[in-house]
């Protein structure tokens, strides 16, 4: 799980009722469970770290994932992502960087956002479309016992962001991302990642205070050609979230 989880990108799918907010979730993953011959590597415990805030220019949003393992930590990724309104309307200019360990390499996107909010903030979604350039990203090619290495740093994304507060008192929350963009590699041209979560709000119930802020749920990661997997994969986790 990288996760982005994209975000990605203005994730107000991790708001319950503040433009401002902090979060750390614990998923557990059940790949190696579900695709035991292909992930029985892959590590069980992933933490993510989000922070989003809006200002007078716009909004930033940032995520980190690492992922754990006997060891220590296995890997870790995170991206971070501006959006610059310069006027009322729902269109804003986006910036954004992706980058992690473990052969991910650096990314730099730009290109524009369009975001809807009903005027509760009960439900909304993004809509981004970008330019993607991966740093030193190339493609081999084998001919006989020639190598020619072909660059392919040019590329594009398209993001989409969500979220839903429903039941009594905004007691949950469907909220997530779905990115597709083009990157060659061995599986081919493009690649799909989508991971959609559903949270329960313990504070929302009867018998919690209200400043208890936890929240279980769970995150199922649908992916295409993701992470030099072949094919599609949908991995569901267990998690926990903290709300500050």
């Amino acid at each position: 799980m990288i996760m982005e989880r994209f975000l990605l990108i203005i994730l107000l799918s991790v708001f319950v009722y503040t433009a401002n907010t902090q979060n750390v979730q614990l998923h557990y993953d059940f790949g190696r469970f579900v695709y035991d011959d292909d992930l029985n590597g892959r590590p069980l415990l992933t933490s993510t770290v989000e922070m989003f805030k809006v200002d007078k220019w716009g909004s930033t949003y940032f995520f980190v994932d690492m992922d754990y393992s006997s060891a220590g930590v296995a890997s870790a990724y995170w991206e971070i992502a501006r959006e610059l309104t310069f006027r009322q309307g729902p269109f804003s200019a986006h910036v954004e960087y992706n980058g992690g360990l473990n052969y991910i390499r650096n990314a730099y996107l730009l290109g524009a956002t369009y975001t809807y909010n009903r005027a509760d903030f009960k439900i909304g979604y993004s809509l981004s479309a970008m330019y993607k350039y991966i740093q030193k990203h190339s493609v081999e090619k084998y001919s006989g016992d020639e190598v020619s290495v072909t660059k392919k740093p040019h590329n594009f994304q398209v993001t989409g962001t969500w979220y839903l507060h429903f039941a009594k008192d905004n007691m949950c929350t469907f909220t997530g991302f779905a990115d597709f963009w083009r990157e060659k590699t061995i599986n081919g041209d493009f690649i799909f990642l989508s991971e959609p979560q559903f949270w329960l709000h313990l504070n929302k119930l009867k018998g919690f205070d209200d400043r208890f802020n936890l929240s279980i749920g769970t995150e199922v990661e649908f992916s295409y050609n993701f992470a030099a997997r072949d094919g599609l994969y949908v991995i569901p986790t267990a998690a926990i979230r903290w709300d500050f």
